[in-house]
């Protein structure tokens, strides 16, 4: 997939959130900062995270986002980005991405 259609991809996945967090209560939209989106992690039962927005820009981010895309198109389940891996594995990415 060429990084044009990634960002496309994530830009209508994000645009997507953001209709969605506008339905969303004042307490949802305080606990995701400017700059951050939430996500959904779990094989089973999914968990939500924030994450910051600068995170979509990272090559190993970008391998998750496709597979993502791969899995779920654009039918995230939980109203915001779902990835379907052990919490494990994005915690240790996210520790990655944050040392970077």
């Amino acid at each position: 997939m060429g990084v044009m259609r990634l960002f496309s991809s994530l830009i209508s996945i994000i645009k997507g959130c953001s209709r969605l967090n506008s339905y969303r209560s004042r307490n949802y939209q305080r606990d995701v900062p400017k700059g951050h989106l939430a996500v959904y992690v779990g094989e089973k039962e999914k968990r939500r995270f924030v994450i910051p927005i600068s995170y979509l820009e990272q090559p190993l981010f970008q391998t998750l986002l496709r597979q993502s895309e791969e899995e779920f198109r654009f039918d995230h389940p939980m109203g915001g980005l779902t990835f379907s891996c052990q919490e494990d594995a994005f915690f240790q990415l996210t520790t990655l991405l944050r040392s970077l």
